[in-house]
């Protein structure tokens, strides 16, 4: 699929954000600092962050109630999620950017997700707050104070697909998977029951798409890195990745370069919790590469 979508509405610089943040009440900025099995998040929040940013947790708010039917981090009950981006000072029609430690994954899910709930204008930090304090922009501690927002969202403005959509996806070369080459060949497993991926995946790892500092590769660059590991894109339909979190930062470098793909929310925390589905281990097979 392909889409006008570009750079410049998938991601704010630095500089951008910094005049923006100069004009009160332009932008909406979440800081969405969370990391695979930490819990600090809010303390960092709390220490430091952009000037005016509130703290969005990603397990409680950008997600629904986890379980080995559902995943880790299964999308949330749109009630719910409209409470969390009233608590935030959303309005309708605001500005909004996402920014988490660097190098923006978890800000990307904030980022899908407000999207997936038709808030039209989200963009995501580049490099996130280390790219902030690079630059040597201000910072403050304690908590932001924010008047509760009115805005009003609703589910499904994006893509999604269930366990059954990942595995036709997979069955014609259409699916990637996100996650770190060695998880996705099965050599290390952190979390999740079982190692491996989904028969026929294509593994492009959310690494890939990043520069040394953290901030998304240029789109050359990017398009270079897409090319090498699943062709040139324009067959990807969905992604996944281990709880639907890293998938969100592949599905923004497609949107940076023009394409749209889907969603597998439940990713590999529901499918290796289901005992009826197929584990692939080792490398992309034979078939598999040919497709490319």
């Amino acid at each position: 699929m392909t889409s006008q979508t570009s750079r410049s509405s998938v991601l704010v610089s630095v500089e951008e954000l910094g005049r923006a943040a100069s004009a009160d009440g332009l932008v909406v900025v979440l800081d969405v600092r969370w990391a695979l099995g930490r819990s600090d998040g809010h303390e960092l929040y709390r220490q430091s962050h952009i000037p005016g940013a509130v703290y969005v947790d990603l397990d409680t708010e950008l997600a629904g109630n986890a379980g080995p039917e559902a995943g880790r981090h299964p999308l949330p009950d749109i009630a719910d999620l409209q409470a969390s981006a009233r608590r935030w000072g959303l309005d309708n029609g605001d500005d909004v950017v996402v920014y988490d430690a660097g190098p923006s994954t978890s800000a990307a899910r904030a980022w899908w997700l407000l999207r997936w709930a038709g808030v039209a204008n989200v963009r995501i930090l580049d490099g996130g707050f280390a790219a902030w304090t690079r630059s040597h922009r201000p910072v403050e501690s304690g908590e932001a104070s924010v008047e509760s927002g009115n805005v009003t969202l609703s589910a499904g403005s994006l893509t999604t697909v269930d366990a059954d959509g990942a595995a036709r996806f997979a069955e014609s070369g259409r699916l990637v998977d996100a996650r770190a080459a060695e998880r996705f060949r099965g050599e290390v497993e952190p979390v999740d029951p079982k190692a491996g991926h989904i028969p026929g995946a294509k593994n492009f790892p959310t690494s890939a798409l990043l520069a040394e500092d953290g901030t998304f590769l240029a789109d050359d660059e990017l398009r270079s890195a897409l090319t090498d590991h699943v062709g040139d894109g324009t067959d990807v339909a969905a992604v996944y990745c281990g709880s639907g979190v890293t998938a969100a930062h592949v599905i923004a470098g497609l949107n940076i370069l023009g394409m749209e793909a889907a969603l597998y929310p439940g990713s590999w925390s529901q499918w290796s919790n289901d005992s009826t589905r197929s584990v692939a281990i080792g490398p992309a097979s034979a078939a598999e590469l040919r497709r490319e």
